[in-house]
């Protein structure tokens, strides 16, 4: 099948700014999704208490650059970067409350958006790297966001990701995560999730990704999370 151009995606979240400006109910088909933004918000301030600069690809409604701001200081310098710009400006006018400094917005691809190297204290990227096609598609993207980061600087990853074993992928993904659909809403809605995921994504191993982030200069590469295709994780530069 033919995957969506980003003018497609582009479209379908310009449509959808609503629900995904809820903290608690904006990916209600993501498993753990409230979770695992509590732990990842967690994480960074616990790591970074005078965090200063924060890079959001693929940002939404802004939700996970809210809660890191709740968590941490009012004194963060924000880049939101989004194909959608209805996405951005929901998003610049929700962050811009929880902080006194800046808030920039990127349109575009995070890959070709133009960005200062060795910037960031974090990058934050959720529900975004699945849009990636093929391997060199994801060395060339992992290699410009480890070149973003400041030394000590971190990225923190929530994304759907793949079994390796056809076998294990079919239990997992199709049974497993079909079923939790299915209970969240109906069958009808399961294949409605199923149809757009396999004609948007194009989601990797968690293995293939940790692997990736080391072999392009990422050390302490950590896995926070796993619930069947969900994954959290993290590397520092």
């Amino acid at each position: 099948m033919k995957k969506s151009t980003l003018e497609e995606i582009e479209q379908r979240f310009d449509a959808d700014v609503e629900r995904f400006s809820d903290l608690n109910t904006s990916q209600a088909n993501t498993l753990d999704a409230v979770f695992n933004m509590e732990l990842i918000t967690d994480g960074i301030q616990k790591v970074y208490p005078n965090l200063k600069n924060i890079l959001d690809i693929g940002c939404g409604a802004g939700n996970y650059a809210i809660k890191t701001l709740m968590k941490t200081n009012n004194k963060v310098n924000v880049d939101l970067v989004d194909l959608s710009q209805n996405m951005l400006d929901r998003a610049k006018e929700r962050v811009q409350q929880y902080t006194s400094d800046q808030v920039n917005i990127f349109k575009g691809d995070f890959r070709t958006v133009e960005l200062e190297d060795g910037k960031y204290d974090v990058i934050i990227a959720t529900m975004v790297l699945h849009h990636l096609r093929d391997d060199k598609d994801w060395e060339k993207s992992f290699k410009k966001l480890f070149g973003l980061l400041k030394k000590g600087g971190s990225i923190w990853i929530l994304d759907m990701v793949q079994q390796n074993s056809p076998e294990v992928q079919e239990f997992i993904y199709n049974e497993r995560y079909g079923a939790f659909l299915t209970d969240l809403k109906d069958k009808e809605y399961q294949e409605h999730v199923f149809a757009y995921i396999e004609k948007e994504d194009s989601p990797r191993p968690l293995v293939y990704q940790l692997n990736l982030l080391e072999k392009v200069g990422f050390n302490k590469v950590d896995v926070l999370h796993k619930h069947l295709c969900f994954a959290s994780f993290m590397g520092f530069r």
